[in-house]
């Protein structure tokens, strides 16, 4: 009769996704993870490759973490950049993880798809992509600054980026365009 196992893939990746919350990535060791799951490092093996895809499982989850979060903040650009703004303090490690690596295209469609529908309702299918890629460009540098401290100017930070995504947004809204007027001369 075959040993049963002690623990699951999904255990497993949230030890390391707690890891990492704790200290970032040089956190996540396969040592550390088994400590926390209660078994031996070795059969972490049986489940993840190594350290490499180990990290990748944990970037993936937290990417549909972040997608999740998105699709629940609805079709508003401004409600979707305040989730993304959200997640990023919330996860600091985990989106910092996020935002290193590659990622698998499936899972950075499924994540980027509420910005993309949003953005494309207010600036056209055709614009659709460099919308979204300007919105979460600022989103993301802005929040990364916050998470670094880079703030020290003093001021209100929350008001900052109010202000800021006002002014994205209504950038991205179609412009009425005033008639040509023709002087008579």
């Amino acid at each position: 009769m075959p040993t049963p196992e002690r623990t699951t893939l999904e255990e497993i990746v949230a030890a390391a996704r707690d890891l990492l919350d704790d200290g970032g990535p040089a956190h996540v060791t396969m040592q550390a993870v088994a400590q926390r799951v209660g078994v031996r490092a070795p059969s972490l093996y049986k489940r993840v490759r190594d350290r490499e895809a180990l990290l990748t499982l944990v970037s993936t989850r937290t990417a549909l973490d972040l997608g999740a979060s998105l699709a629940e903040a609805g079709d508003d650009l401004e409600a979707l950049a305040r989730a993304y703004r959200r997640f990023a303090h919330e996860q600091p490690e985990g989106f910092r993880l996020i935002l290193g690596g590659p990622g698998d295209p499936e899972v950075i469609a499924r994540v980027s798809a509420p910005v993309l529908r949003a953005a494309g309702a207010v600036v056209g299918e055709d614009r659709a992509l460099d919308a979204a890629r300007l919105l979460t460009a600022w989103v993301t540098g802005f929040a990364t600054m916050e998470l670094l401290g880079a703030f020290r100017l003093g001021g209100n930070v929350d008001d900052a980026f109010e202000w800021g995504l006002g002014r994205i947004v209504s950038s991205l809204e179609p412009q009425e365009t005033a008639p040509i007027r023709h002087s008579g001369r």
